[in-house]
């Protein structure tokens, strides 16, 4: 399984992540050539190697007219740039700039985006994170999202990165994404608005129920482009999973801190990661057959990885059942109501446990006999395939043959 993983120590922002996601590349210059030519308007991206703290990487730089900007502001009218990993601008420093003072809305960045020489997925991709951000700025305001509007030349560079980075996305193609916990930096940032608290407004909303710290750094590590970015591509946040790592990256940020200002990537691959699963179990003894039949159905319609039974010999010399379901943590509270609802119990043990599975993937045949599905999986030093038992006994039916034969047939057909 080809995995990514992001070491977010120093937080996350656009330009980083192009960056990081950049290094990455055996073809760097020609992605970057691509990217100069998918239709955004007066944009140039270029990049070159960045020191900090002794560690050398990448730093993206976005021009707009020939000129970089240099950070954002998380208001109204705003700037969702952010190279310089701090809310630095207010009007008078953009006009400083040379800048016409114009606003785009939600619907005009869909609209440039919607335009872009990119492939459906990185469209898509694109147009998802900035209806996060959106989204994000709209509640931390108390605005209606069509009244969120972004200030002309920091919503070009904002969609550069976020392009940049779902194209970038889009050619390494990991198979999971996991990221640290999220360094937000600490103090405040000072906006048109005023001063506002790290992490940004617009950031905390993005950044919900993602594992964050801040501390250590006085400024804002982690930018509203970068937290909508994460939201959207990351599959798990956490401690480096065990992988072997094939590449490492390190994507500078613009501003020098006391610790090296750096995103770093690594990809690799990791065979059966461990994923947390959870066992949810229950004694019943007064329960019929068909009830906990009827349980199991609601319990696997609820998203239950697996339930079954055992039968027990409870107190008193009854006979019962024990029922195990397992889940993930994302299903375990649903589940939890599920089995109070459709059994008799009144109590539910929980245990967690470590699961390990190959990687697998669900490969269609065209054979003779029709359409047939197989299940291939690998991992751990082994491989192994196995045809889907409906499809197999769907030949086996229609040849009037048993599903031993039926699999043989197709093994001696090549498939």
């Amino acid at each position: 399984m080809k995995l990514l993983y992001f070491d977010l120590g120093m937080g996350a922002a656009g330009d980083m992540l192009t960056a990081a996601l950049l290094e990455l590349l055996p073809d760097r210059d020609s992605f970057l050539e691509e990217l100069n030519h998918i239709g955004l308007p007066e944009v140039s991206v270029t990049a070159e190697p960045s020191v900090k703290c002794g560690i050398t990487g990448t730093h993206v730089s976005v021009r707009i007219r020939g000129v970089e900007e240099g950070g954002e502001v998380p208001h109204d009218h705003i700037h969702t740039h952010e190279h310089n990993h701090e809310h630095t601008h207010d009007h008078e420093h953009t006009h400083d700039h040379g800048h016409d003072h114009h606003h785009a809305s939600l619907t005009d960045v869909e609209h440039i985006i919607s335009h872009l020489a990119v492939s459906e997925k990185v469209r898509e991709d694109a147009l998802n994170v900035y209806r996060l951000i959106a989204e994000a700025e709209s509640r931390a305001h108390g605005k209606p999202v069509p009244e969120i509007h972004f200030h002309e030349v920091g919503t070009m560079d904002a969609i550069a990165d976020v392009t940049a980075v779902c194209m970038l996305m889009e050619r390494l193609n990991p198979d999971k994404v996991v990221a640290s916990p999220v360094h937000v930096g600490s103090g405040h940032v000072h906006c048109a608005h005023g001063i506002m608290p790290v992490p940004a407004p617009a950031t905390a909303y993005l950044l919900q129920g993602i594992p964050t710290y801040g501390g250590g750094i006085d400024g804002e590590l982690c930018t509203p482009t970068g937290a909508a970015l994460l939201k959207h591509f990351v599959d798990e946040f956490g401690d480096q999973p065990v992988m072997r790592v094939g590449a490492i990256s390190y994507g500078m940020g613009k501003k020098d801190f006391e610790t090296a200002n750096c995103l770093r990537a690594m990809l690799g691959e990791a065979e059966g990661a461990a994923e947390t699963v959870y066992e949810l179990s229950c004694n019943v003894d007064d329960m019929t057959a068909e009830k906990i039949s009827f349980a199991m159905e609601r319990l696997f319609e609820a998203g239950a990885r697996e339930v079954y039974t055992v039968p027990v010999g409870m107190k008193k010399s009854r006979p019962g059942t024990w029922l195990r379901v397992i889940c993930t943590g994302e299903t375990k509270q649903a589940l939890i109501r599920q089995i109070f609802l459709h059994t008799s119990t009144i109590g539910i043990r929980e245990t967690s446990a470590k699961r390990y599975v190959l990687d697998r993937e669900i490969v269609t045949l065209d054979t003779p006999w029709g359409a047939l599905r197989r299940k291939d999986c690998s991992g751990y030093g082994v491989s192994r395939s196995k045809y889907e038992y409906e499809d197999l006994a769907r030949i086996a039916r229609e040849q009037n043959i048993s599903i031993d034969e039926a699999a043989e047939m197709l093994r001696d057909a090549g498939f």
